[in-house]
């Protein structure tokens, strides 16, 4: 079960002038489910987006970027799930390539004027003939007149799933220069997650004018301020990529530096927008039982406290003593101690669990009793608050528990 996570509503989904969605199924998965999603976007839609940094980055991702790189307006977007085209070398990248040459000739565009994005079974070749055939549907479905309210967003939601037990989406309302603005944001991901991206597909569009020569910049802080800020297990996917559409329709004089008050008005309300997305994913995480913030204050740099956040967001052994509510707190000293920060005078370290204090000048506090610990522990959504007495920087880190299920997800996931 998710941690305290329920399924949005189609309701509280806002429709965004400019994009167009449509869903289909086309037998990609194993189960009869939908699986194929195309976004289709206006002229005059400005996109920037940010994939994963793993090396073995899947045919879809490099094809994105290329077609990002060629200068050619993007005007559609599609995603299929239960493959991820990864791993599948020269024909992966010729399936992938195709894909976009047949939605671009059914729309009348360029075929780089297309991004194709995969999720799904890594090294399993990609079946484009049901791909290319469900591509119809899915246009038709782009007509359908509930592209004017909320339930093609969640439709999409739905349709990019894997091993997510409900969709996540999201939408706020905010104002730029006394113009009313809209953004809706959809986002998939449960395991293989780790930043650089988290293994997720993410698709954030708002109605809001931004010079297209700051969407890749606006992506980045997005993705930094979120999604590069929560692990699950700590594995890295081919396959993640996080794209930003920015339609233009809200009237305001176009954003051309996002430091101003307009860019600042637009990132105050899409950072949040993307960090509740981050976290659904974190609260969805495969057989995740608790959602655990990680704060690390005192640090010189950003750097060295991201060190010491992911250290013990990422290790086994704390996830899984969470996940039995055993405080054997050691374990994060012991990961804070291996994160790999110079020269870390360990006298100053600091520990808090929620409101309890458990480690003071890098000892036992003498006021903690292991029962106030475990009475944390136990709770659903869990603080850990870690001083490193060295400076004034803090970052944070969102993460979940291990628990039994994760492995019997992964263990039979192709099953």
């Amino acid at each position: 079960m998710p941690v305290l996570l329920e399924t949005p509503k189609a309701s509280d989904l806002l429709p965004i002038a400019g994009v167009r969605i449509g869903v289909a199924q086309a037998g990609i998965r194993k189960a009869d489910r939908k699986d194929l999603t195309v976004f289709l976007l206006d002229d005059g839609c400005a996109v920037g987006a940010v994939f994963t940094r793993n090396r073995y980055a899947a045919a879809p991702v490099q094809v994105c970027r290329d077609h990002l790189a060629s200068g050619q307006a993007i005007r559609a977007m599609v995603i299929n799930t239960g493959n991820a085209n990864a791993g599948t070398g020269e024909p992966g990248l010729a399936a992938a390539r195709q894909t976009c040459h047949a939605l671009a000739r059914s729309l009348g565009l360029h075929h780089e004027q297309v991004l194709p994005f995969s999720t799904g079974v890594i090294m399993e070749p990609l079946p484009l003939d049901r791909l290319l055939a469900g591509l119809p549907k899915a246009l038709s479905d782009a007509a359908l007149p509930q592209n004017d309210h909320g339930d093609h967003w969640l439709s999409a939601a739905q349709g990019i799933m894997t091993t997510d037990t409900l969709p996540k989406a999201c939408s706020v309302r905010f104002d730029i220069e006394g113009h009313a603005v809209r953004a809706t944001g959809i986002a998939k991901g449960a395991g293989m997650i780790r930043p650089n991206m988290a293994t997720m597909l993410g698709f954030l569009a708002t109605d809001a004018h931004v010079d297209p020569a700051l969407m890749a910049a606006l992506a980045r802080r997005l993705a930094d301020a979120s999604f590069n800020r929560v692990t699950v297990d700590g594995d890295t996917s081919t396959n993640d990529s996080f794209v930003v559409v920015a339609t233009g329709r809200a009237g305001h004089a176009p954003i051309t530096d996002l430091d101003s008050a307009a860019g600042q008005a637009l990132l105050a309300a899409l950072v949040p927008l993307a960090r509740q997305l981050a976290h659904a994913i974190v609260r969805d995480g495969e057989g995740a039982t608790k959602f655990i913030t990680v704060q690390v204050e005192g640090g010189r740099d950003a750097g060295e406290c991201l060190k010491a956040a992911y250290a013990v967001a990422h290790s086994p052994l704390v996830k899984t003593a969470f996940f039995a509510s055993d405080p054997n707190l050691g374990r994060i000293l012991a990961a804070v101690g291996y994160a790999g920060i110079d020269d870390l005078d360990v006298s100053g370290i600091d520990l808090h669990l929620g409101e309890v204090h458990v480690v003071t000048s890098g000892g036992r506090h003498p006021d903690y009793r292991e029962e106030d610990g475990q009475r944390v522990m136990k709770q659903a959504e869990i603080l850990v608050r870690i001083g490193l007495g060295r400076g004034q920087a803090s970052e944070t880190v969102w993460t979940c528990d291990f628990s039994h299920d994760y492995v019997t997800i992964n263990a039979d996931y192709r099953s």
